[in-house]
């Protein structure tokens, strides 16, 4: 969507406000034994791997309007990964020149793990870090991504958050957006943010809002905006890692979906939720 601007704002210098966009997802499932447990980070390793993350940060940059200017990555033992992109709003390189991903330096990699990405912009940076774990004893798998997109300048962070949400398709998400420092017209008149906004909705496409119960937590003054996504369509067989719903009783299948729609609700609103215990 559009970032509709206030007018045309005739700057003294560099537009220096700084524009950030954390975006910080959850998938939630149900890996019924340890082998299983295992298997899904395993499989989480290798489908959000850094090759792969870096494939979605390239992605956002060139969404945002932002130049690639060098990537580094890195993979962890036993798991994770980091990727670092220097970024900026014009061109550096020289005509006729191109930022080959592939030269940036790549270390020797280790057994996968929960993946990280850092990519730095010019004066501006792009972050992902993932963390997949598993309830010892319940059987619930999250597999959880931070994303950070921060700009300077023109280019706005907000256009990639529909790219963000159709990419990791999350259970639950909670996305911050913040404008730091000022910029001045040529009369030197201070401008603390350089476009309209009173919800970070207003920059998700409707499809998407339709699909997700939405709570929104602003400070206008602060020019702080916050809202959380849960997923309101919920099918078993979507949260089952290595079993399929045939193959459980219908009192299983009834305890699982409790415990799943509660690690939702935990992470929704950010809280334990005590276990009810009915008296007989």
């Amino acid at each position: 969507m559009e970032i509709k601007s206030i007018k045309k704002l005739k700057l003294y210098g560099f537009n220096n406000l700084t524009k950030t966009v954390s975006f910080n997802m959850y998938d939630i499932c149900y890996a019924k034994t340890p082998q299983h447990r295992h298997s899904y980070i395993e499989y989480i390793d290798e489908e959000y791997s850094a090759e792969r993350l870096t494939n979605i940060l390239t992605e956002v940059a060139n969404m945002i309007g932002a130049n690639i200017l060098n990537i580094a990555k890195q993979d962890y033992d036993p798991q994770g990964a980091s990727v670092t992109m220097l970024i900026s709003e014009e061109l550096v390189n020289q005509p006729g020149e191109h930022v080959d991903i592939e030269d940036c330096g790549e270390c020797e990699l280790n057994e996968p793990l929960p993946e990280a990405v850092v990519c730095h912009l010019d004066k501006s940076h792009i972050t992902v870090h993932t963390y997949p774990e598993s309830h010892p004893d319940e059987g619930i798998s999250t597999f959880r991504a931070d994303i950070d997109v921060s700009t300077c300048g023109q280019i706005s962070p907000l256009k990639a958050l529909n790219f963000l949400i159709n990419t990791f398709r999350p259970d639950i998400a909670a996305i911050d957006y913040r404008v730091r420092g000022f910029t001045r017209d040529v009369n030197g008149k201070k401008f603390f943010i350089d476009h309209k906004i009173n919800s970070i909705q207003n920059y998700i496409s409707s499809d998407n809002r339709d699909s997700y119960q939405m709570i929104d937590v602003n400070v206008y003054q602060e020019n702080i905006f916050h809202t959380k996504m849960l997923l309101k369509e919920f099918d078993l067989d979507n949260y089952l890692f290595g079993t399929a719903k045939k193959e459980l009783m219908v009192g299983e299948k009834k305890k699982i979906k409790q415990r799943l729609k509660k690690e939702m609700a935990e992470i929704f609103y950010g809280k334990n939720i005590p276990k009810v215990h009915r008296k007989l």
